[in-house]
């Protein structure tokens, strides 16, 4: 394996320090056999509030290519499994049971302004497949990656047959490792197998919405995760994925007029994004204490200081081609908010420019948004400029008006 093979795109100027320890890194990653052992995100999972997994089961049903598979259930945790198929990640959603439950995630977001109004909801983290767990483990911890223990798995309720790293302190995010010979079916080790009455008929009710407009055959799986950290950790967050994962630093893009940053690592396996989604990585070019002098916006950094550091959309792919007379995405776009769900702006971008894009709002359920994303013909790149600031900027205004909000409440 060679994770340095790849030429480094974008503008955006890295420090020495960092450029630096990015080659003894991957370097070290190859020669000890990690990168090879470490292979796709095989599970992603998404903590919501007591009440809230039926709605978001079936908000994602209309919206996403995922199906309702079964629900798992532990003492504090309904968890249910949704899936596309095997060749993509699944999501977990797990809610919480017990409104006293208090834990280290929820403990994450209870410092933060917005965060603390839905303490229990977050994205987690993501779950890797490897081909010899132990292995991994024992070269992990070698470099001074913290693990929790079984016993602290157990308390988490967090399914056993995995070994899962402590949060980050720069994404708050965690990673799991499991052993899944690439035929075998993913099962995760975590409570009694159920269907779900109520979830499994939101998610019937999604799926026929969906596939009546025509959806389901131009939504395609995941693209690219996208996580926003406070400015002065935005290189030691790729490093740190970089380390726990197999992924490669595809390159960084300055967003000067959004006082922002957007850096991208991907799989060294898997070139297409479907297969393992591409992880992405936001961050403000200055601290928030000199925004009143830098005199730009603000929104990456506003973000994380009203959320804390965490996921922030999930992007989907939408099949290249026209539906109506109309770009695929334009039509996705029109039949979802005729179903209800809102958007921060219009599409943009062009064919010409050979990609569009869009974000929904957030959702009220996990507080994540979903992007949707056509690229056209042989599109040689993986975003635009100007799409990207035009997108901050308007999930920037949402975030404010979420804020407001917040603070109305107190």
């Amino acid at each position: 394996m060679n994770s340095l093979q790849y030429p480094i795109q974008g503008d955006k100027a890295n420090s020495p320090w960092f450029n630096e320890f990015l080659v003894k890194l991957l370097e070290e990653r190859d020669r000890i056999g990690l990168t090879d052992i470490i292979r796709q995100i095989d599970a992603l999972i998404i903590n919501v509030e007591s009440g809230c997994s039926v709605s978001y089961v079936s908000e994602l049903a209309l919206m996403t290519p995922y199906h309702y598979l079964v629900t798992l259930e532990s003492e504090s945790y309904w968890t249910h499994v949704l899936r596309i198929d095997m060749n993509s990640p699944d999501i977990l959603i797990r809610e919480v049971r017990n409104l006293n439950t208090h834990g280290i995630f929820r403990s994450l977001n209870e410092v933060y302004p917005i965060g603390a109004h839905k303490p229990n909801s977050r994205y987690m983290g993501e779950i890797f497949r490897v081909s010899n767990l132990h292995e991994v483990v024992e070269i992990q911890k070698s470099r001074e990656i913290r693990f929790f223990n079984q016993d602290q798995i157990r308390k988490l309720e967090l399914p056993g047959n995995m070994a899962i790293v402590k949060p980050s302190p720069y994404t708050h995010n965690i990673v799991g490792y499991w052993e899944r010979p690439e035929q075998n079916i993913r099962v995760y080790a975590l409570g009694n197998s159920v269907i779900h009455d109520d979830v499994n008929q939101g998610y019937l009710n999604s799926k026929a919405i969906q596939k009546s407009l025509g959806l389901d055959r131009l939504i395609l799986p995941i693209d690219h995760l996208a996580t926003r950290v406070y400015s002065q950790n935005r290189e030691v967050a790729i490093l740190e994925y970089l380390t726990v994962s197999s992924y490669y630093y595809w390159g960084s893009y300055d967003i000067e007029n959004q006082n922002s940053s957007t850096n991208v690592t991907k799989s060294i396996h898997y070139s297409d994004e479907k297969l393992s989604p591409a992880k992405v990585f936001t961050a403000a070019n200055n601290p928030y204490f000199v925004n009143h002098l830098v005199g730009l916006p603000s929104p990456t950094e506003n973000f994380v200081r009203n959320y804390g550091p965490r996921l922030h959309h999930i992007a989907l792919i939408v099949a290249d081609g026209e539906t109506a007379g109309q770009s695929n995405i334009d039509y996705v776009v029109e039949a979802i908010r005729s179903n209800g769900k809102d958007f921060l702006l219009d599409v943009i971008g062009s064919k010409d420019e050979g990609l569009k894009q869009i974000f929904s709002s957030a959702s009220e359920h996990s507080s994540l948004i979903v992007e949707y994303v056509q690229r056209f013909g042989d599109f040689d790149g993986f975003f635009t400029k100007n799409n990207v600031a035009e997108l901050t900027a308007a999930a920037g205004v949402e975030e404010n008006l979420r804020l407001l909000q917040a603070q109305s409440n107190q």
